[in-house]
């Protein structure tokens, strides 16, 4: 990141050739929700010419001048109602800026409609240029591995948009900040999901999934929110602790985790984590994520519940998460070079447990292997393998 800055500053309302008094409906479809936020004028925000501070800064005050209190107040309340964390807005964001200026049309100004309302929120963002690119950074604390980021002030802001350009070094074409300040717009952006919305049951689709155990076969119908693809497809590698506490949505939980608990009633704690375990490697078919995706993911445990193949991040993850639902026992989660498994804090510790700060884990092992391991058996591949506790889970403190 090259060290000067180009500061535009003079925040004056100006007038905007193209906006005209008259508005539409702004009506916007929002995962099985609507949004409404009033009308807004029909014109549309233009850059005068190629993009560059001296263009973007009339675009800034246009669209300052066209979206009046009551759209972002509209943003707010919709926050607030469906308790939206700060990644569920910024897919609202988007949704909106698409609304109000499709990016096939003018990227830019959608671009800059995006940092619009996020810095109208509060959140610090920031925009930057390389060549005819216009980079959306924003403030974030937490440990994201698969985006770029810069330093300012000691305050590292993460690339909200890499993913809309072709791949290019940015490294070798450092974007340029130019600072915008908008009074009041401190705050981090974080990337941990912790709620889903209350989607409409319109929203939601069902799925058979079976499953034996113990020779006995076990039938599943589950709904699953299939725009949940969207709400998560460009969503980075978070943290362990974030990508953790993904949890499922409400009728995706209601529709699965009372007939777990059902099918294990009778079953003791260690009965029922072989269940969750062997439910977690069998029900659902293997494939790396370079083969499924092309790239590196880590799917939340709802994705991985309705998507045809998953790998051992994602049955890490919801294998975890089935076990703190039910159970809500101690665990802690193993990270090998190229694979990850969970380890539970059983009444009983079984097999070649781990002993960990004054707890014994039994490993569990939720993904496919060349052999079927019980509980406590580490896979063949990995004996002797060194690993990393990368994430601890004590329900006395979390």
């Amino acid at each position: 990141m090259k060290k000067f800055m180009l500061i535009i500053a003079g925040f004056i309302l100006l007038n905007f050739s193209g906006i005209r008094a008259q508005g539409i409906q702004l009506n916007v479809a929002f995962y099985g929700l609507q949004f409404k936020g009033g009308d807004f004028p029909s014109g549309k925000v233009r850059l005068k010419d190629t993009l560059s501070a001296a263009t973007l800064l009339p675009a800034y005050l246009a669209v300052r001048q066209q979206h009046s209190q009551i759209l972002l107040d509209s943003l707010k309340a919709f926050r607030q109602r469906f308790e939206l964390n700060d990644w569920l807005y910024y897919q609202l964001v988007r949704k909106v800026a698409q609304e109000l200026c499709p990016k096939n049309e003018d990227y830019n100004i959608y671009t800059l409609y995006k940092w619009y309302f996020l810095t109208a929120a509060g959140f610090d963002a920031r925009l930057a240029i390389t060549g005819e690119k216009l980079i959306f950074y924003i403030y974030n604390e937490e440990n994201i591995e698969d985006i770029p980021f810069f330093m300012f002030d000691k305050k590292k802001y993460m690339c909200l948009n890499i993913h809309d350009f072709e791949p290019f070094d940015i490294h070798l074409q450092p974007p340029v900040p130019l600072v915008l300040k908008v009074p009041g717009a401190v705050n981090s952006f974080s990337y941990r999901v912790t709620r889903l919305p209350d989607f409409e049951p319109e929203a939601y689709q069902a799925k058979s999934i079976d499953f034996i155990y113990n020779h006995r076969p076990y039938h599943f119908n589950i709904v699953f929110n299939q725009e949940l693809k969207a709400v998560f497809n460009n969503y980075p590698i978070v943290d362990f602790a974030s990508y953790f506490n993904i949890p499922l949505s409400k009728a995706t939980y209601e529709s699965l985790i009372p007939l777990l608990k059902n099918n294990m009633s009778g079953m003791g704690a260690e009965q029922g984590i072989d269940y969750l375990m062997r439910f977690t490697r069998y029900a659902f078919l293997y494939e790396n994520d370079q083969e499924n995706f092309g790239r590196e993911r880590r799917l939340s445990p709802e994705e991985t519940l309705f998507s045809p193949y998953s790998d051992c991040d994602d049955r890490a993850g919801l294998f975890f998460y089935l076990v703190k639902e039910i159970y809500n026992l101690p665990m802690i989660a193993l990270l090998y070079p190229g694979h990850i498994n969970i380890a539970v804090a059983l009444p009983d510790p079984k097999g070649t447990f781990i002993n960990y700060k004054g707890k014994s884990y039994t490993v569990c092992e939720p993904t496919p292997q060349s052999v079927d391991l019980p509980l406590g058996a580490f896979s063949p591949a990995l004996s002797g393998a060194s690993y990393e506790v990368v994430y601890v889970y004590d329900p006395a403190k979390n």
